[in-house]
């Protein structure tokens, strides 16, 4: 019996995945809660810290529920349909959470060296399109991995992999 399948071992997983996926999940909540509600906080800064929370919640909550779930129901299938999303979904939200601290770090750029003229150049219009490109870029780029291992599952590579 491998230390991953032993019952009290499985129950202490359980609860230290649950917590720290809770903790996580609630934190970037906040975040974008304060954001949210406080006319303060409404610089380009914090939208994007804002919308790097709603992707870091998305990273997360690609695997830990489904692993939690796994953990308790000691089952380690996964259907295809379901690991075609997980598939998607994790590097999307990792290329989000890539692109959107990039545009963070141009961001930052700004205000320190043209810092008299970054309302000029940091205008709502540039994050939200800033926002949007990122949105953007990561749906095509992994949605065209998708695509490709969609072709290679059907093909005969795809039956010789699977037979390891």
């Amino acid at each position: 019996m491998s230390p991953s399948e032993d019952p009290d071992l499985q129950s202490i997983l359980f609860r230290l995945f649950l917590s720290m996926y809770l903790i996580t999940v609630l934190g970037n909540l906040l975040i974008i809660l304060a954001v949210t509600s406080d006319s303060h906080l409404h610089t380009p800064m914090y939208f994007f810290l804002a919308n790097l929370s709603l992707a870091d919640t998305g990273f997360i909550s690609t695997t830990v529920p489904n692993m939690i779930v796994d953990i308790q129901t000691h089952s380690r299938v996964i259907f295809s349909v379901s690991c075609l999303t997980q598939m998607f979904l994790l590097p999307f939200c990792g290329c989000m959470d890539y692109m959107l601290l990039t545009v963070m770090a141009y961001d930052q750029f700004v205000a320190i060296y043209h810092s008299l003229h970054y309302p000029d150049i940091m205008n709502s219009p540039l994050c939200d399109f800033s926002i949007f490109v990122s949105f953007l870029l990561s749906l095509l780029d992994f949605q065209l991995h998708n695509l490709m291992i969609l072709k290679l599952r059907t093909s005969r590579m795809w039956k010789f992999l699977v037979s390891f």
